[in-house]
């Protein structure tokens, strides 16, 4: 009688960093040639933990050196607590935990959640991560998905037709700390709107079909649009991670050139403790250098390869790119082109960062940055105070969005000058922006128009910086409006609907007298008048 993996294959296909293009992992795909295995392993948790094992294992037959993402049902892991056999044959395989990502897939209903939660922390214990699968398309409800605290959320293809909803899940990845992908991508389009949303890996059709051997070689679109918002600190160092070729500490020089001469494009080893942590780093140029020369192989090849490395240079994955940079610029020259280890918060190596991603990256932020500058002011437009307002609602905190502008501004420019007026916008922005303290955000949206994005106890110190002096154009009195709306927790879904509720407080601001400020709740109509009159009626007869 025949057994169920005499008619299974697997399949590998490619996670693709969208940020340097590069292949960040495989994923490996139980493919069934006769009978449906899958279905039942859904409905049975020893046989869906024998395919995990089973996956990993052909993965290590490759011979592949990426991270890997082996799939199992919530069920399974809720029933079994956890998987040991998977971390038996992970230790077999020579390979570290931390390099193999579970992506746990749906359905989560009738699941035990704490049974589930329980396994998830026994896992991460043992060093594996984490990676919440198919959100979107299956029933993973939100208070879950925040109590898995996934490093990785994969969100199915079908949101690509909102993306509001991937920027939103973004900014719920940004606030946990997690990555996120979308897979299934199988167009141009869906490429396009997938990194202009947010997302950081993604994999599909589009970049490479599933295949009995891991590619080579990825497609990735040429002409990408820019990079989600970054944060004022600059893009997280998540965004630029490359998969990093780990040998045990004790591994000897011939290993290590074994590995860098049948992997061109390993750029340099790390080598790491039994914990995962790195303790030297051997650039790929200098050590082939030192085998090649004279003796060199005689001399080193039965030696411990640490002699020929260097301390490794490390940040944290909640580092930025500029952090990195400072990392890089520390030291001896000839080192600038090593990689530079990312650990996690126990040390553990998850991955490398490169120079040239870093530069190439930082450069394009900071064009990105200058075409979002108001020219006039050099403060940021509407799109960063926007970008800010969703991420403050999705963390669940509350803050004033408010809309400042000078009053009868096409009139102050044609009485005193177009270049006095600029004058009066600039010195206002200057106002705003030597005021503003701490996570208080002002931008600049065009002509007379400024948003201010503040804490709630923040408003106060902009209103009186801009309202409480008097303001001038060319000799001319000038008067400033400004509407405040407050927003708590759960008040408005996103910051449309805030931009909303602040209109008609910017419309009672305008029909006060002299410089006015309307502050108004998002939850509640009506508002409260904090500076100006109402105008008088003209006498009639």
């Amino acid at each position: 009688m025949r057994s169920w993996t005499d008619t299974l294959r697997f399949a590998f296909q490619p996670v693709v960093n969208l940020m340097t293009g590069g292949v960040a992992a495989l994923e490996i795909l139980a493919r069934p040639e006769a009978g449906d295995v899958l279905a039942e392993a859904r409905r049975d948790p020893e046989l869906d933990g024998l395919l995990t094992v089973s996956a990993l294992r052909a993965a290590v037959r490759r011979e592949t050196l990426l991270p890997l993402h082996v799939n199992v049902f919530a069920g399974t892991l809720a029933d079994l607590g956890g998987l040991q056999p998977l971390h038996d044959a992970v230790r077999e395989a020579g390979r570290l935990p931390w390099e193999v990502t579970l992506d746990v897939c749906p359905p989560y209903a009738h699941v035990p959640r704490r049974a589930l939660l329980e396994a998830v922390a026994a896992l991460r214990e043992q060093g594996f991560r984490i990676c919440a699968d198919g959100v979107g398309d299956g029933d993973a409800p939100l208070r879950l998905l925040t109590d898995l605290a996934p490093e990785l959320v994969k969100l199915d293809a079908s949101l690509l037709a909102r993306p509001a909803a991937v920027r939103a899940m973004r900014v719920l990845c940004d606030g946990s700390g997690a990555l996120l992908a979308v897979e299934g991508v199988e167009t141009e389009a869906q490429y396009a709107v997938a990194r202009s949303a947010g997302a950081q890996l993604a994999q599909g059709a589009l970049f490479a079909p599933p295949a009995r051997l891991p590619a080579a070689d990825v497609y990735v679109p040429s002409g990408s649009p820019g990079p989600a918002p970054a944060a004022r600190s600059g893009p997280s160092v998540r965004q630029f991670v490359r998969p990093a070729a780990l040998l045990p500490a004790t591994a000897s020089a011939g290993r290590v050139r074994a590995l860098l001469t049948g992997a061109p494009d390993v750029s340099g080893v790390l080598l790491v403790d039994r914990d995962g942590v790195p303790v030297r780093s051997v650039h790929r140029s200098r050590f082939l250098l030192s085998m090649s020369g004279r003796y060199g192989h005689a001399l080193y090849a039965d030696r411990p390869a640490a002699k020929l490395g260097d301390p490794p240079r490390t940040v944290g994955v909640d580092a930025t790119a500029w952090e990195v940079l400072d990392v890089v610029a520390v030291g001896a020259a000839s080192r600038t082109s090593d990689d530079v280890a990312v650990v996690d918060a126990r040390g553990r190596c998850v991955g490398v960062v490169r120079l040239a991603d870093l530069v190439r990256a930082l450069a394009e932020s900071r064009v990105e940055e200058a075409v979002g500058l108001n020219p006039l002011t050099r403060l940021p437009g509407s799109d960063a105070i926007t970008y800010e307002v969703d991420r403050r609602i999705a963390d669940g905190r509350a803050f004033t969005l408010s809309w400042l502008d000078v009053d009868q501004f096409k009139q102050v420019n044609d009485g005193a000058g177009f270049a006095a007026g600029d004058e009066l916008i600039r010195a206002v922005g200057q106002t705003l922006l030597r005021t503003a303290a701490g996570e208080t955000r002002v931008g600049h949206i065009g002509g007379d128009d400024f948003l201010l994005l503040t804490d709630p106890d923040g408003v106060d110190p902009l209103a009186a910086a801009v309202l409480d002096v008097p303001w001038s154009a060319g000799g001319r009195p000038v008067t400033l409006s400004l509407a405040t709306v407050l927003c708590v927790p759960g008040s408005v879904p996103d910051h449309r609907r805030a931009a909303a509720r602040l209109a008609p407080l910017k419309r009672a601001a305008k029909a006060l007298r002299g410089t006015s400020w309307v502050l108004g709740r998002a939850e509640v109509p009506g508002h409260e008048v904090r500076r100006g009159s109402a105008r008088t009626a003209a006498p009639t007869g």
